[in-house]
């Protein structure tokens, strides 16, 4: 089937709510057909052949754009944020969608519009990328037909959470390592990733004698990796782009660690980028891990979390006119530990595993013993010798997103749709803690709509290989 043939096929199956021009334009002739059907589109996008998948996910990004939906930088809105000129009230959530992304942002627009929020993040890890088998362009299009069938308008912030060096490899090929991460930031801003999250604190080598030393390689690659993308990025757009100077779940950060790395950083990125601006944010670590802790019987641990330090670095990293701190792994966290983020000034706070338990809670009983026993015969060599297993299914289970990915879409409507309520009070509760509610004209006056046409061609580039991501952090 050639391209054309495509596009037909496409657009009769959507009951010509659509209409593309010879010269390649879409446009809209009805929107609520177009809306009834976005659910039949996504499909495409996401499990189309190697024709219809590319043609599907840009009709979905031409069309979100014509309804005024665009992908859009966090940039702005946060150096305001670090100016003072924007409510500090409030921290940005960022929420990684693994598996059903379509249904979930939905859930998630849902949850926004009641209370007029649109301070939202939207984000997929390079980990995440590779055990739920999500191209970046491929995530992309289920936001933005997320926010076609609910009528969502305005900014859709798109982030590349934790583009994350692996250690191992760096030190194998460093020069391969740095083409991966390269590549992945083309990939990820042709799908519209306007907010990217430079993770190189891998690299951090605490047997050095003095702080400075410690972060070198951290700050030294993370101002390269910045210098690149602020070359490739579209030419209307700053990128927000983050640094990170802690691994989660290690040792928290301290003050003298941010100012060496941010003083490193910036030295090297006016030499590399003069002009250019810079970082928007810094991810620390203050005690938190990814996934949470598990107990023997699957329960999660309570974990601390050292809100002062994060207060009082937030404050530190508005000295070199970022927005603040941002927290990770923080989505099993108790409910009621959220508003502590907001009190303690944070930016941003990223969120992940909770939604995926929520999954996993409620699909059928037989899709989920057919998920351990995949597990347990494909992941067998990650399992601890004093694991439960419990702690062994929990631990593995986000692993199994991408092989069943498919047969997570095909249960059930009851079953879906019970996942989608689950989601959207998670995300009603999230959001009334973290403060987001009547963010939407602040985030729009700092946030211009960007009309930035990827051409079709481009979503027939090649996808990024499938990689082994699991020294990664999500």
């Amino acid at each position: 089937m050639d391209e054309f043939a495509a596009i037909e096929r496409i657009t009769k199956s959507l009951g010509d709510s659509i209409k593309i021009s010879d010269d390649m334009k879409v446009s809209i002739e009805n929107h609520s057909d177009l809306r009834a059907n976005m659910d039949k589109l996504v499909r495409m996008a996401v499990f189309g052949d190697a024709n219809t998948k590319p043609i599907a996910q840009w009709i979905i990004r031409e069309c979100a754009l014509e309804l005024g939906i665009f992908p859009a930088s966090i940039h702005d809105f946060y150096l305001a944020r670090g100016r003072r000129e924007v409510r500090d009230d409030f921290t940005v959530p960022a929420i990684n969608l693994r598996s059903l992304p379509f249904y979930a942002a939905k859930a998630v627009y849902k949850a926004a519009k009641d209370i007029d929020a649109k301070a939202i993040i939207f984000e997929i890890a390079r980990s995440e990328m590779g055990y739920t088998d999500q191209a970046p362009a491929e995530y992309a299009s289920n936001i933005f037909a997320a926010a076609i069938a609910e009528s969502y308008s305005g900014p859709v912030f798109l982030q590349g959470d934790h583009f994350q060096v692996s250690a191992k490899r760096y030190q194998a090929d460093p020069g391969s390592e740095i083409s991966t991460i390269r590549n992945l930031c083309r990939a990820s801003l042709r799908a519209g990733f306007y907010n990217i999250d430079i993770d190189t604190s891998t690299l951090v080598d605490l047997s050095k004698e003095t702080i400075p030393e410690q972060q070198e390689v951290n700050f030294s690659l993370c101002a390269d990796f910045a210098t690149f993308i602020r070359a490739i990025e579209p030419d209307v757009v700053n990128t927000s782009l983050g640094g990170e100077i802690g691994e989660v779940g290690g040792q928290n950060s301290t003050e003298p660690e941010l100012r060496a790395f941010m003083d490193g950083f910036q030295n090297q990125f006016k030499l590399t980028a003069s002009g250019e601006e810079g970082l928007s944010k810094i991810s620390i670590q203050t005690g938190t891990s990814h996934g949470g802790v598990v107990l023997p019987d699957g329960s999660i641990a309570q974990v601390s979390v050292d809100f002062d330090t994060l207060q009082k670095l937030s404050a530190v990293a508005k000295d070199y006119g970022m927005g603040g701190a941002v927290q990770h792994g923080a989505s099993t966290l108790p409910e009621e530990a959220f508003t502590h983020f907001v009190e303690a000034n944070a930016l941003e706070v990223h969120l992940a595993t909770n939604f995926q338990n929520i999954l996993y809670d409620r699909i059928p009983d037989e899709l989920r013993e057919e998920i351990y026993a995949y597990l347990r015969e494909n992941h067998a060599d990650e399992r601890k010798p004093d694991q439960t297993e419990e702690q062994f299914h929990y631990k593995t289970r986000k692993r199994a997103l991408g092989p069943f990915k498919a047969q997570l879409w095909d249960i059930s409507a009851d079953h879906r749709e019970k996942i989608e309520a689950a989601w959207e009070d998670q995300f009603t509760s999230l959001f009334d803690r973290l403060n987001i509610g009547e963010t939407s004209e602040e985030v729009e006056r700092f946030t211009g709509r960007l009309d930035v046409h990827e051409p079709l061609s481009s979503y027939f580039r090649e996808e990024q290989p499938a990689e082994d991501t699991s020294d990664l952090a999500d």
